[in-house]
């Protein structure tokens, strides 16, 4: 299943970041994107998923090198394990049930996404 939320990486939070009002910005953008996942309401299955992220390309980049990088490996931040960290926090309560997954990949993209199989 595709699903049409950009992906964000789980951030280094404090025990301040639980009531500080306003959430630093990193942690507002990491909510967000949990509630995206609920919304869309993400099924991550206990074995076998394959799960690819798909990052945007920056907008500052021409055309040529948006067609070069697409579908190609993302090799810069951040980390595909926060990006899986993120995932499964946002919709898993009991995420340590996740006992394997398939194939983990994150890939540029003309627009972020996350796809599960």
């Amino acid at each position: 299943m595709l699903y049409d939320i950009t992906p964000y990486p789980k951030p280094r939070m404090s025990r301040s970041d639980v009531w500080k009002d306003p959430p630093r910005a990193c942690v507002a953008h990491y909510r967000a994107f949990c509630d995206r996942c609920v919304l869309a309401k993400i099924v991550l299955p206990e074995a076998g998923a394959n799960v690819t992220f798909y990052l945007p390309m920056p907008k500052s980049w021409n055309d040529d090198k948006k067609h070069r990088h697409r579908f190609q490996p993302h090799q810069e931040k951040p980390d595909l394990s926060n990006l899986l960290k993120a995932l499964e926090d946002a919709v898993c309560k009991h995420d340590e049930t996740i006992w394997r997954y398939g194939e983990l990949k994150k890939l540029w993209a003309e627009r972020g996404a996350i796809l599960i199989y």
